[in-house]
């Protein structure tokens, strides 16, 4: 409440966003405990995202949306805040994902941040730095909205099998991110092939990328450095990449293929241990 009269509405989405729902839910006459009793949210938590100090939840946006008539304002202004939450440098990364209507990815140590539970997300965020992760964790799975949209776009991930293997956040949650992997075989926006390690020395040696393709634009790659991200639509490196990309797809295990190592690998390293 101390700085409701001071917040600037064109500071950022997420203040555009709390000023929004002030002045909604002071055009409805209600205070803010008495909204939040009809969303069945706190009337602090109103307060704190009023201003700006606390996330809005899509429940929660979609729960006053509804209590305040507001013809789905907040719900559409959910996904702008949410992606004004990622670091600046990957802000444009995370529009190229709405845009785009593939997504051929290739990475080397990680799960693609589109395919990551909650649980390691955390451990992968949460490395060093712990500041506002759970806003940070929040934001991170919002992203993956973009598979719930009319049209989703097709979604194509080689993954190192390097990644299965490292313990990323403890065994509990390796176990239910490679149980969360194999919940999209059949899937048919999302394809997964694992480049096993008898593949040997490959096209992705350089590191992780992404090629993004577009209804109307140009194709986009996008590589990754130490808090920093680097797209191009430079054609010589679109078609570099896209062939280097068709090398790691044939090297890869088929999807199925892919599946099975995911189970064993989950199985034999992840799987519960019998003292």
């Amino acid at each position: 409440m101390t700085h409701i009269n001071v917040l600037d509405p064109g500071a950022s989405p997420l203040d555009y966003y709390g000023y929004e729902l002030r002045r909604c839910r002071e055009a409805a006459g209600l205070t803010q405990r008495q909204l939040g009793d009809i969303i069945n949210f706190t009337g602090s938590l109103v307060g704190q995202v009023e201003t700006a100090r606390k996330l809005p939840t899509l429940d929660f946006s979609e729960r006053a949306d509804a209590a305040l008539g507001t013809g789905g304002l907040l719900s559409r202004l959910h996904p702008l805040v949410m992606r004004s939450q990622l670091p600046a440098w990957f802000q444009q990364v995370a529009e190229l994902e709405v845009r785009a209507t593939q997504m051929n990815t290739f990475h080397t140590h990680l799960i693609h941040g589109l395919l990551q539970t909650p649980a390691y997300a955390r451990a992968v965020l949460g490395v060093i730095d712990e500041a506002k992760l759970d806003d940070r964790i929040a934001a991170r799975l919002a992203r993956q909205r973009i598979f719930e949209k009319g049209e989703p776009p097709h979604f194509w991930a080689v993954i190192s099998e390097a990644t299965l293997w490292q313990e990323t956040g403890g065994r509990e949650v390796m176990r239910e991110q490679l149980a969360h992997l194999l919940w999209y075989v059949g899937h048919r926006q999302i394809n997964i092939q694992v480049l096993p390690f008898s593949a040997g020395a490959h096209a992705g040696s350089q590191g992780s990328f992404t090629v993004f393709h577009f209804a109307s634009d140009p194709a986009i790659v996008y590589t990754e450095g130490y808090s920093s991200g680097h797209p191009t639509a430079n054609p010589d490196t679109v078609k570099d990449c896209s062939l280097r990309y068709d090398h790691l797809q044939a090297a890869a295990l088929s999807i199925r293929g892919s599946a099975e190592l995911i189970r064993r690998v989950m199985e034999d390293r992840f799987g519960e241990q019998v003292a």
